[in-house]
């Protein structure tokens, strides 16, 4: 596996200067001393083809007839073989913002996930050398990653809060295990994965409208359970007071049709309408 080779050619003022100082000679050679001077001009020619311009945050990868020479890193102007072929590569920090793609996750359901992938060449050499289009590489194993991530968990669970991670709650841990997948796939390219952060998730369209009638119901049992929970201690809490400070005596049919009668008030959904009894309890 080639890696990175960090070389550092001549300086490209001085040999600028060679460049213009043998023009001018062969100029001179040419018109003053003899025509077959013009020959000379071959090497002006070959002098201009060795300059190289790396601007900050780019590289230059340096190949002689198919030998890797090495890789240029530091920003400045330089001279080297005019032979040598000389393929740029960025170190800027890139993203991807990847496709809304239609995946399914570990319990089958299909949903849409979208994907944000912050990341940066280290490598110009395996960049340029161990896979064909860095760039195409990258974007083709992103969306790998995201698949292969999104089949490993669930969107959601509706039954256990605690039961395991999932898409839509696993925030930080996704994101970090979608980095860690990506690393291990473009490692190869002489990539770095900076950041990796999933924008967009839901339900596929032929399924969103059960999925969402789901969360309702669940929503709706959790809320009653609630107030059933509540009801219970706030009868309990009636009955107890009303037997220590001996406002009234109940037997046990009286607290029976007190407990009913006040779980229908609190557990119901609609305001109570009251009725006036004008007999007995048992009339």
């Amino acid at each position: 596996m080639t890696t990175d080779k960090i070389v550092k050619p001549g300086s490209g003022y001085l040999w600028i200067l060679i460049f213009f100082g043998s023009i001018a000679a062969f100029v001179y050679l040419t018109a003053q001393v003899h025509p077959l001077f013009a020959i000379g001009f071959i090497m002006p020619f070959l002098i201009m083809f060795g300059f190289i311009v790396v601007n900050p945050n780019d590289s230059k990868v340096l190949v002689l007839f198919g030998d890797y020479i090495g890789t240029v890193r530091e920003n400045g102007f330089y001279w080297a073989n005019p032979f040598y072929s000389k393929k740029k590569v960025t170190l800027r920090v890139r993203n991807i913002e990847g496709d809304k793609i239609k995946v399914n996750d570990k319990e089958g359901n299909p949903i849409i996930i979208g994907t944000v992938i912050v990341w940066q060449v280290t490598d110009s050499a395996k960049a340029s050398f161990e896979v064909d289009n860095y760039e195409h590489y990258v974007k083709l194993q992103s969306d790998a990653a995201v698949r292969h991530l999104a089949g490993s968990y669930s969107y959601d669970h509706f039954d256990d809060e605690q039961k395991e991670i999932t898409l839509r709650s696993g925030g930080d841990h996704i994101n970090a295990e979608l980095v860690k997948e990506l690393e291990e796939r473009l490692g190869l390219a002489g990539v770095r994965v900076i950041e990796a952060r999933i924008t967009h998730l839901a339900y596929s369209e032929e399924i969103a409208g059960a999925m969402l009638q789901r969360q309702q119901a669940s929503a709706v049992v959790a809320a009653r359970t609630k107030i059933v929970e509540g009801a219970v201690g706030m009868v309990e809490m009636a009955l107890d007071m009303l037997s220590k400070q001996h406002i009234v005596e109940l037997d046990e049919e009286k607290k029976a049709a007190m407990v009913s009668n006040l779980l229908v008030v609190l557990c119901s959904d609609k305001a109570a309408n009251p009725v006036v009894n004008a007999g007995t309890l048992h009339h």
